[in-house]
C-alpha cells in the first residue's frame, strides 16, 4: 500500500499566478517561506500599522506595501517578511482574519518577495479585483474602476444631451 501524500503546510488561497517555475518548486518554496501575502487592506492603512500588528506574532524583517503601478499609492495588499518560519506561522495562525482599519485582513503564504511584485496588476494600476468590484467600498477607494468608468460615460452622455436641449 502506498503512503499518503505529504501534508502541505501552507493553506490554500492566494497564489502568485505569474510564478515562473514548476508547481513542485513553488510548493517547496511555500513550505519553507517566511513571507506572507496580506490582502484586503484599506488603501489608507500605513506600513507602520501593518508592522505594529504583525510584530505581535514575531520579529518582522520587512514590510513591502503593494502600490498602484500608475499612481504609486497603496492599493490594498502587502508582503510581510519574518526572520523565521515559526514567527510567520504565528502570524498565519493569530493575525489572519483580524481587523485592521475596520477591515478583516487575510494572510496567505508567499513564495518570497521579488522586486516588481509590489505593483498592482490591474489595467488601471491597482489590484485586478478592484477593477471589477461593483459595490462602494470607501476603504478601497470607492466604486470599482469599471463602475467609475461607466459613471463617467453616463455623465458625459447626460451633459451632451443637456447641451443639445439648451436652456
Amino acid at each position: 500500500m502506498d503512503a499518503p501524500p505529504a501534508k502541505r503546510q501552507y493553506e490554500k488561497g492566494y497564489r502568485d499566478q505569474r510564478y515562473n517555475g514548476p508547481r513542485e518548486e513553488l510548493e517547496k518554496k511555500l513550505n519553507d517561506s517566511c513571507t506572507l501575502y496580506v490582502g484586503n487592506l484599506s488603501f489608507y492603512t500605513s506600513e507602520e500599522q501593518i508592522h505594529t500588528l504583525f510584530a505581535m506574532a514575531g520579529s518582522v524583517k520587512r514590510v513591502v506595501m503593494g502600490l498602484d503601478k500608475m499612481k504609486r499609492t497603496p492599493c490594498g495588499f502587502c508582503f510581510v517578511e519574518y526572520y523565521t518560519r515559526d514567527d510567520a506561522t504565528n502570524a498565519m495562525r493569530y493575525v489572519n482574519g483580524s481587523k485592521l482599519d475596520e477591515r478583516i485582513i487575510r494572510t496567505d503564504w508567499d513564495a518570497g518577495f521579488v522586486e516588481g511584485r509590489q505593483y498592482g496588476r490591474g489595467r488601471s494600476g491597482g489590484q485586478v479585483r478592484d477593477e471589477y468590484r461593483k459595490d462602494y467600498d470607501e476603504g478601497r477607494g470607492g466604486f470599482g474602476k469599471l463602475i467609475e468608468k461607466e459613471q463617467r460615460q453616463m455623465n458625459r452622455y447626460m451633459h451632451a444631451a443637456a447641451m443639445q436641449l439648451g436652456p
